[in-house]
C-alpha cells in the first residue's frame, strides 16, 4: 500500500493518472491538491470521487505549509508532480503565471518534501517525488535528427518550456543536493479524453462539431510524436515502481505526425462518424461540414506562433530497456477511443468551450 499526493490532479494527465493508478491499485490512498484553474476540473475526478481512498484538496503548490500538511495528514510516501501551466501560446502573452507555477511552484513542493521527509524523517527511507516534465524542454529538431533522449541538452524556445526545463533542475538539485529521492519523465505530446479543448486535438473535434473553423499555424508541417494518455499514465507507473532514483526517463509513443495530417484524419475520422451512426446527426445538428462528409472544408490557415517548434520526437529506448515500458494503444485506437469520449461527453467540453 501506498499513500499518494497527485498535483494537479484535477487537469488532462493529471486525472487520467489518477483513474489508471486507482484501478491499478485499488488498495492505494490518493490525495490530489488541484488549484482548479482553467484547465482544472472536479468533474474529470467524478469516476472516482466516491471511493473511500480518494481525497481532494482545492489549493495552490505553491501554499508550502498546505503541502507539508498534506504530506502529513496522510502520511504520503509518493508524491507525483503534474500540476503546470502547459499551453505554449497562453506562455508566450502571460509569461509570469508559468514562471509562478511551474518554477516557484515545484520549488514549494521540494522543499516541503525535504521538511517532511528529510529534515522530520517521516517515509524517509521509503519516499518518492516523481516530477512530470515535457519533451519541450529539449527545443526543437529538423527533419532528420535522431529524436531527443535523455542526453539530449536542453534547449528550451517558449517561457513554457523554459520554465518546465528550470523545474527540471531544481528536482535534479534536490536530489543531489539533500538526497530527496527523486524521478523525472519527458513526455511527448498526450491525447485522450479530458483533453482541454484549446489543445489541438480536442479543439478539432469540438470545433468540428461546432461548425467553426480548424486553425492552423504555418503550414501545418510541425510534427510532434502523439501519445495516448493511459500509456503515459503507465509509463510515469513503471519509472515510480522501477525507476533509478534521480534518474530521467522518456516516454514517447514512437508516432510521429505532422499537425496538418492529424487535422485531415480527424476529420476523416469524424465524416465516418456521421455517416455510421445517424443519431449524431441528431445530437449535432451543427456540425455541418461533418454531417456532409466535408469535415476538412473547415481547415483555415493562419499565421504562425512565435518561437514555433518544428519538430519534437522521444527517443523512448531507455525506458524500454529499463522499465519494459512500450506504448499498448496504437494510434489508431487511441484517437477512435478519443473521438468516441468526445462525441458521448459534450456537456463536459461545451462547458469547456465557451
Amino acid at each position: 500500500m501506498s499513500n499518494l499526493l497527485v498535483t494537479g490532479g484535477a487537469g488532462f494527465i493529471g486525472a487520467n493518472f489518477v483513474h489508471y493508478w486507482m484501478r491499478t491499485y485499488p488498495e492505494d490512498k490518493v490525495v490530489v491538491l488541484d488549484a482548479l484553474t482553467y484547465a482544472g476540473n472536479k468533474a474529470n475526478l467524478a469516476p472516482v470521487a466516491q471511493n473511500p481512498n480518494f481525497f481532494f484538496c482545492h489549493g495552490n503548490i505553491c501554499d508550502t505549509a498546505l503541502v507539508e500538511m498534506l504530506l502529513k495528514e496522510h502520511r504520503i510516501d509518493t508524491l507525483v508532480h503534474f500540476a503546470a501551466e502547459s499551453h505554449v501560446d497562453r506562455s508566450i502573452t502571460g509569461p509570469d503565471a508559468f514562471i509562478e507555477t511551474n518554477i516557484i511552484g515545484t520549488h514549494s513542493l521540494l522543499k516541503a518534501a525535504k521538511k517532511i521527509w528529510l529534515d522530520e524523517g517521516l517515509n524517509k527511507e521509503s519516499h518518492r517525488f516523481h516530477h512530470v516534465s515535457t519533451d519541450e524542454v529539449y527545443g526543437t529538431l529538423g527533419p532528420n535528427d535522431p529524436a531527443f533522449s535523455e542526453t539530449t541538452p536542453y534547449a528550451p524556445n517558449s517561457p513554457y518550456s523554459a520554465s518546465k526545463a528550470a523545474s527540471d533542475h531544481l528536482v535534479r538539485a534536490y536530489h543531489h543536493t539533500y538526497g530527496l529521492k527523486v524521478t523525472t519523465s519527458n513526455c511527448s505530446n498526450n491525447y485522450g479524453p479530458y483533453h482541454f479543448p484549446e489543445k489541438l486535438i480536442p479543439l478539432v473535434i469540438t470545433n468540428i462539431l461546432q461548425d467553426k473553423p480548424l486553425p492552423i499555424y504555418g503550414d501545418g508541417k510541425q510534427i510532434r510524436d502523439w501519445l495516448y494518455v493511459e500509456d503515459h499514465a503507465r509509463g510515469i507507473e513503471l519509472v515510480i515502481k522501477k525507476g533509478r532514483l534521480g534518474e530521467c526517463y522518456n516516454i514517447g509513443g514512437i508516432n510521429e505526425w505532422a499537425n496538418i495530417d492529424i487535422v485531415k484524419l480527424v476529420c476523416e475520422l469524424m465524416n465516418k462518424a456521421f455517416m455510421n451512426d445517424p443519431a449524431l446527426v441528431e445530437k449535432y445538428p451543427s456540425a455541418t461540414r461533418a454531417i456532409k462528409a466535408r469535415a476538412e472544408d473547415l481547415i483555415t490557415f493562419v499565421e504562425d506562433r512565435a518561437g514555433h517548434d518544428r519538430r519534437y520526437a522521444i527517443d523512448p529506448i531507455k525506458s524500454r530497456d529499463e522499465l519494459d515500458y512500450e506504448p499498448c494503444f496504437s494510434f489508431s485506437q487511441g484517437i477512435e477511443k478519443t473521438i468516441s469520449w468526445y462525441l458521448c461527453n459534450d456537456r463536459w467540453w461545451a462547458k469547456k468551450s465557451d
